[in-house]
Formats: structure tokens, sequence, C-alpha cells
């Protein structure tokens, strides 16, 4: 797609030398990092958007057969894991699996569209007590937002129904991560796994439960900015979700917030198009998010669904396209951000599951990231 003049992207941002800094975390950081679930401990499967079990359950249970050959861990189902549930029902279990001391960690089944809804339900008072690792992604930043005001962290990435239950078995990288976010709590480098897939077989196909989607090989990630390090906490998500929580007051109103931390952004099936990415972004950067960070992390997109298969060169095309637009909104409002797009921790598989209110580390030298999951 052609995007306006002034969004053509910029000459890359060239350090004379070569020095690495080491940014500091705030002395201030009040975010508390969950403890861990150890083998054998009760994990709750929840449905905070969508109840994808109760069309699919093969695949579901499939999922929480390898949760715990993976990790140990016994999954416990609620009322509405799968079943199509009101916000407040929803939100009812979700309290509960938060204030069970038995469970010891929650795990989202899948997004959806609604979450927004739930969070106006949500008890602060059990996370803040006991707080405890809870993975999720896409509409799910909604849940990680609201932990992240209530000082918890948690870990973004990881629906069941998406990367546990279909294909023949877990991707590596996934499979490391969901094992450093709710046990080993270790530091792990975020890797490029050489190839990746937009969706997988259809849920209701018995082919699901055995092979994977069309997968390609990837391109190299794309870097932009100083050749700084960085180390810092992490905020962000779904970035369609999070114009959503912006419009609903869901985000402090002081950007400095973020002084100092790393922005994840990625996008969802909806597969907007980079100028409309760009423009939210925009809205980010004049909210003064942009400007608080040094570094930003851009997942490698969606580029097709089952509805709307491309050509690999429309694909390339798309990608390009966001490229573009990230790193010169990012730049825009952040001319010393470090910029990285492509790393896989969004809407395509693999996926790697990252922080979100933990650390991660930018080396724009050596190009670079490491997520720490303690």
């Amino acid at each position: 797609m052609t995007l306006p003049c002034d969004w053509a992207t910029p000459p890359s941002i060239q350090c004379s030398h070569r020095i690495r800094f080491y940014s500091q975390i705030p002395m201030t950081d009040g975010i508390r990092s969950p403890q861990k679930a150890e083998a054998g401990d009760a994990v709750a499967i929840v449905s905070p958007s969508f109840a994808a079990p109760e069309f699919f359950p093969e695949v579901h249970e499939q999922a929480m057969r390898r949760l715990t050959e993976v990790t140990g861990l016994i999954p416990v189902e609620y009322p509405t894991t799968r079943r199509t549930s009101s916000p407040h029902d929803r939100a009812k279990d979700l309290n509960s699996a938060f204030a069970d001391p038995d469970i010891r960690a929650v795990l989202a089944v899948i997004g959806g569209e609604d979450q927004i809804s739930v969070v106006s339900h949500l008890d602060p008072t059990a996370v803040r007590a006991d707080p405890k690792p809870f993975v999720g992604y896409s509409d799910n930043t909604n849940v990680l937002n609201w932990l992240w005001n209530n000082d918890v962290a948690g870990y973004y990435g990881g629906s069941t129904q998406v990367h546990l239950g279909p294909g023949p078995d877990l991707d590596p990288c996934h499979a490391a991560s969901l094992r450093a976010a709710l046990i080993t709590g270790e530091r792990l480098e975020i890797t490029e796994p050489g190839e990746s897939e937009d969706f997988g077989k259809k849920w209701d196909d018995p082919a699901a439960l055995t092979e994977y989607g069309e997968r390609e090989q990837t391109e190299p990630w794309h870097w932009a900015g100083p050749e700084l390090t960085v180390s810092g906490r992490t905020w962000g998500g779904c970035i369609e979700v999070i114009q959503w929580m912006l419009t609903a007051g869901r985000f402090p109103t002081d950007s400095s917030v973020l002084d100092g931390g790393i922005l994840l952004l990625e996008t969802s099936e909806d597969l907007i198009p980079a100028q409309e990415f760009g423009w939210i972004m925009r809205s980010l950067g004049e909210r003064g998010l942009l400007a608080a960070v040094d570094a930003i992390i851009v997942a490698r997109p969606p580029t097709q669904d089952f509805e709307g298969q491309r050509t690999s060169e429309e694909r390339r095309t798309h990608r390009a396209d966001q490229r573009d637009a990230a790193v010169e909104i990012a730049h825009r409002y952040n001319p010393d951000a470090i910029v990285c797009v492509g790393p896989p921790f969004g809407h395509t598989r693999p996926q790697w599951i990252v922080p979100y209110g933990g650390i991660m580390t930018i080396d724009g030298a050596r190009r670079r990231i490491w997520a720490d999951y303690d």
C-alpha cells in the first residue's frame, strides 16, 4: 500500500560510535513478580473472552494433556471455561481463580473481543495479596493491563487453544518460555524460530490435532535506532485492544509511568492495514507513551486468514508496510528509541511468551533480546 507522503521511511539512524549503554530500572518500581508454580500444583484454565472449548473440545483436551506433560501442572477448569457466559460470570471465575490459594497460575484458553467488559467486575484484593502468573495475549491485554495497574506482572502469549492443542507438538520456543513463565523463572534469549504460520488447521478438522498450518521461512528482524542496550519493564499488547483500553480510561493519565520501559506492540487476526496501525501508534505518540519508553518491539504480524488468503508477495508487502509505519512513527515521537520489528510474540506461530510488566533487555548493537521470567 502507499503511505501518506509524511510517513516515508526515514534513513536508518546510525550511531557515530558503538558505545553500549545499560539503562537502570527505576528504584521506585513497585511491580511485583508472581511466585512460580511447582510440578504437581493446580493451575486455572479460564475463558475470559471466547469459550473455544465449548465448540472445539478435542483441541482443548489435547492442550490440557500437553500442559501437564510439559510443565507437570494440573489444569483445573471453571464453570465458564467451556460455556459461553456473561462478562459477570467470566469475571467471577477469574476472581475465584485468583483468590484460591491452591491455584498457582491462571492460563487463558484464548482471546476474543469483549474482555474489556469483564475487567470492571474484577476484584484486585486477591491478586494484590497473592500474585500468581497470568498467561494470555490478544484480548487478554485487558486483564494483563489490569494486573499491571495493580502492580502485578504477567506474561504475554500462551493461548492454550492456539499454541498447546493444535499440531503435532508444542513449538520449542513456546514450550521453553511457557516453562520459564510458570515454573523455572530463568532468563532466555528471544530468538527467531526461522518459520511461521498465520493460522493452523481449522479446529473442527481432525488434522488440527496432528498437523501444523502452512509455514513459510521468516525474514530477519528489522532494527532501527541507537546502538545501545536498555533494560526495562514491559507494557503494551495487541494494539487494537490498547486503543480500546485507552478509550475506556484504563491507563494512568501520566505517561511517565512508562519512563525507561519497553513497549510491546502487535496486531490481531483482524489484519488492520499499515495505515490504521500507524494512526493508532500516532495516537500513542500524542499521548506521550512513545516518548516515555527506551525501546519498542513490534511483533511479526499475521497477514492472512481462512477467508482472505494472500500471495507470498502480498504477505511480504503487508509486513513491510507495517514495519515502515512502526519505525517512522516511533522515531517521529522518540528519535532515541531502539525499535525492533519482527520477534514472534503475537498472532503468529511459533510464538514466544514474553514478560508483561517484567524485565526485557534490548541490545541494539548486537541486535539481541533477552527476557527475564523471574
